[in-house]
């Protein structure tokens, strides 16, 4: 997780939301990592987890994942749990729930619907405090920007 959080701040530098995942083989060997990469790739389907799940796919040569756990710094989205069960993923870990969009606890639980193909075990609450933090500073940092960039038009 402690990966996952550092490419979070890499990706929060470049002006994205600081989401960072890694995928992690049975074996405990990093198979893929990524962070939110939407507004710099414009590609809506750029989310941390997605990158990491085609980087992990992309070096064994398979989409099915069998035996691995994504570690994220926030509860998977819709688009990304869905992703997550069609590759098979074993094990996710989150840090930090996401109360507006989550799809693992904080709305729809897709991991426990019972007609899904197959079951992700997962675990949320690992190092979130410092998950949220990273977000929140995030978020706090684009709120005095914008007053900064609006008090610099009112003066213009």
């Amino acid at each position: 997780m402690a990966r996952a959080l550092r490419l979070a701040e890499q990706g929060g530098l470049k002006g994205e939301v600081p989401v960072g995942a890694v995928v992690v083989s049975g074996e405990g060997e990093l198979l893929g990592e990524g962070f939110n990469q939407p507004i710099s790739t414009a590609d809506p389907t750029a989310h941390a987890e997605l990158v990491a799940l085609r980087a992990a796919s992309g070096r064994i040569g398979n989409y099915r994942l069998t035996d691995s756990t994504l570690y994220v710094t926030i509860e998977p989205c819709a688009m990304c749990s869905g992703a997550i069960v069609h590759a098979r993923v074993a094990r996710v870990v989150f840090a930090a729930t996401e109360p507006k969009a989550g799809a693992v606890c904080s709305h729809l639980q897709l991991f426990d619907q019972p007609q899904m193909n197959h079951r992700v075990q997962w675990q949320g609450g690992v190092l979130a405090d410092q998950a949220s933090a990273v977000m929140q500073g995030f978020f706090s940092r684009r709120r005095e920007e914008k007053k900064r960039a609006k008090a610099q038009a009112n003066s213009d």
